[in-house]
């Protein structure tokens, strides 16, 4: 029998990254009866089986009316193998400019199996030399710190603090890994709602984070699934993207919780220049599709007509296309922060109250671990997210994840009172 030991396979195996990913996709599945204030999907209601015959139709007749294809050369274009840059890259970049005032190349646009794959072919292309690593904003999504482990590309947090980031702290960590002899590549940073805080960068953040990206020659990459969700009343910010004036922003982009997570499309924008040896210059995407070339060859050319058939069917906008997933996700994000706000009157549980997206973080008394997350599900049914999942190392952490985007009103009244009987029966 070819058995084989773990501790002769790569070291990310055993990474907490790698093991939180899957916990946190699956936890939801083991109690099937506790209410999920844990999962981070899209509201789903509003999909009909229906909309998927009919998105692949329009991206077939734009094929054949809009792009001149015959009869044959659709066929070809959604059955067979694709180009492996993506085929709905000119409708992509028609998105970035109508919802996010971003102008670019299509051929700057690499279309990705979900946003995990973009962020793959991004650190993989940095990763060039064992001092290389990566700064990213703490508390970080686990998807970056885990792709960073499987590249053997260490992660070093820059404290987040009550603007998102603390630019102090990015300059700090940036003096002191160089002083070591590390080369910083890029620093990732979801400036929208992020996932897990729920915090926003505010503008003037936004175009100081640029100004020191500059003055320390340093990439961004800016992760934005969340950024077509501000709560009620609340203004939509410019993206680092769309401020940046440098090529400083890789931005990683996603079809997931704005169309159909089912389709795994995402995208990565790579316009920053790279120079050869022979002194020619390319687009930092044509290298990172070589290496989509050796993981996935191409995404899906079905998935992909289907977001693109979406798109179509909504002028290129999905701002106006989740108008009702909006309201959805603010009713709901209103409706924990003001239900924990009746719960817990006093001052030792506290929250954020984000202005958008689809998180708050509770900070409690306790430390809160998996196994309490457990306790949480078998005995007073209802789910969340240890924060935890979130940091690097084994410190205990008194905070947890909710999520509004997949539960109604009735279920988050009844899973925070859950949730603050759990936390009143703690020591």
């Amino acid at each position: 029998m070819a058995d084989l030991q773990l501790e002769d396979l790569h070291g990310s195996l055993t990474d907490r990254a790698l093991n939180s990913m899957n916990f946190l996709n699956e936890v939801a599945n083991h109690y099937p009866d506790a209410i999920s204030l844990a999962a981070g999907r899209p509201y789903e209601e509003f999909y009909t089986l229906e909309d998927l015959h009919s998105y692949l139709d329009t991206f077939s007749r734009h094929l054949r009316d809009e792009l001149g294809y015959d009869e044959a050369s659709v066929r070809r274009t959604v059955f067979q193998y694709g180009r492996t840059k993506g085929i709905v890259h000119r409708l992509v970049a028609r998105n970035l400019a109508i919802d996010e005032g971003i102008e670019v190349d299509p051929e700057a646009i690499v279309v990705t199996v979900g946003c995990q794959e973009a962020m793959v072919l991004v650190l993989r292309a940095l990763r060039a030399d064992p001092s290389d690593v990566l700064l990213a904003v703490s508390p970080a999504y686990v998807g970056i710190t885990g792709a960073a482990r499987l590249l053997d590309l260490p992660v070093l947090p820059v404290a987040g603090g009550s603007d998102g980031v603390d630019l102090e702290d990015l300059v700090a960590v940036l003096k002191s890994a160089r002083a070591e002899g590390l080369r910083p590549r890029a620093c990732y940073v979801m400036p929208d709602f992020a996932n897990p805080s729920g915090l926003s960068l505010e503008l003037e953040t936004r175009r100081r984070l640029l100004e020191v990206a500059a003055e320390q020659d340093l990439l961004l990459l800016e992760d934005n699934p969340y950024g077509l969700f501000p709560a009620a009343g609340v203004d939509r910010v410019p993206t680092l993207k769309a401020l940046d004036t440098d090529r400083r922003v890789i931005y990683l982009g996603s079809f997931a919780k704005t169309a159909l997570p089912g389709a795994r499309v995402g995208y990565v924008v790579a316009d920053q220049t790279v120079a050869s040896p022979d002194g020619s210059t390319g687009l930092l995407a044509d290298e990172l599709s070589k290496i989509k070339s050796m993981v996935t060859v191409n995404t899906s050319a079905v998935a992909q007509a289907v977001i693109g058939g979406k798109l179509l069917e909504n002028g290129c906008s999905l701002v106006s296309a989740n108008q009702r997933e909006r309201t959805v996700y603010a009713a709901n994000l209103r409706a924990i922060t003001d239900g924990l706000a009746a719960r817990f009157p006093g001052g030792e549980v506290t929250w954020t109250v984000p202005s958008g997206g689809f998180f708050v973080v509770v900070t409690v008394p306790f430390p809160v671990d998996d196994a309490l997350l457990e306790k949480s599900a078998q005995e007073y049914g209802v789910l969340w997210t240890p924060m935890s999942h979130f940091y690097d190392g084994d410190a205990p952490v008194n905070a947890l994840r909710l999520s509004c985007s997949t539960v109604t009103p009735a279920q988050i009244d009844a899973g925070l009172d859950r949730l603050a009987a759990l936390i009143a029966d703690q020591p």
